[in-house]
């Protein structure tokens, strides 16, 4: 299967390689550059451009194609800064010029090829290609998450946020939040326990991690299972699939879990599971 990006508007500024929090935190506002996910940190997830409208639209016709050149498909979105396209795939991050469709450079994803047989899910990534301080930022999906210069493709750091041979897998965009790099993980069908992580985008230490579930004695754990399943929680699913939201003011991220596991409630005793 053969995916492709289409360019339908070629006016952009230079090149640039450098990019900040506070263009993140104004992204929206400048029709030229795609930052986040969702077009903003609130996720309106529409364009405020008024150029194309109902009465136009159709007069719309591609201005250039580009192969992605993989065959399991794309989920993700491009991220469009200073007149350059990134865009992530399962097999290969791309550096794209917007105006002519030329690719600036590509750099393939060093995985475990035996990580495909873990889930269904395939050689994917959801969401953008993260950018911040000059990095692209994304995981891969035998559960690494790594930074490459935006300017060469070259990886700066890599680092390993769980076991592919446990069920947990890597192909949910990470995202930036008040200078912390913030990365979930798939395979919550799978007999995982879902949780956040919090790295320095400069060196890729992990800062943090939050699990989305409970342990015994924290809050929501009375929603689980604690005498035919005493250990449900450690293997209760909960990933994290996709970006999150964050309330610049309140200082707060905001982010939904996926589903329990096992999917059927009557093995939990129709608990919560929260």
């Amino acid at each position: 299967m053969k995916e492709t990006f289409a360019a339908l508007l070629c006016l952009w500024p230079a090149f640039g390689w450098a990019q900040t929090a506070e263009e993140l935190l104004a992204a929206g506002k400048n029709p030229e550059n795609v930052t986040n996910f969702g077009m903003g940190y609130d996720l309106k997830m529409y364009s405020p451009l008024k150029q194309i409208d109902k009465s136009n639209v159709k007069r719309l016709v591609p201005a250039w194609s580009f192969s992605l050149a993989n065959d399991m498909g794309e989920h993700s979105q491009p991220t469009v800064y200073n007149g350059v396209m990134y865009v992530v795939n399962g097999n290969w991050t791309f550096a794209i010029d917007v105006a002519t469709g030329r690719q600036i450079w590509r750099t393939p994803v060093q995985y475990e090829r035996a990580a495909l047989r873990v889930g269904s899910a395939g050689a994917i990534m959801r969401g953008p290609a993260t950018i911040y301080n000059g990095k692209i930022f994304r995981q891969t999906v035998d559960a690494h998450v790594l930074a490459l210069d935006m300017k060469t493709g070259k990886e700066i750091w890599n680092t390993k946020f769980a076991e592919y041979k446990e069920g947990y897998l890597g192909v949910v965009a990470p995202m930036i939040v008040n200078g912390v790099l913030i990365s979930g993980i798939a395979g919550g069908d799978r007999t995982t326990r879902g949780f956040l992580d919090g790295y320095d985008p400069e060196t890729g230490k992990r800062l943090w991690r939050t699990y989305t579930i409970p342990a015994p004695g924290e809050k929501g754990s009375e929603t689980w299972p604690n005498r035919e399943l005493p250990e449900a929680w450690k293997y209760g699913g909960a990933a994290t699939w996709q970006v999150g939201s964050y309330d610049p003011q309140l200082d707060l991220y905001f982010i939904g879990t996926g589903n329990a596991e096992p999917y059927n409630p009557t093995y939990r005793k129709s608990m919560d599971s929260l």
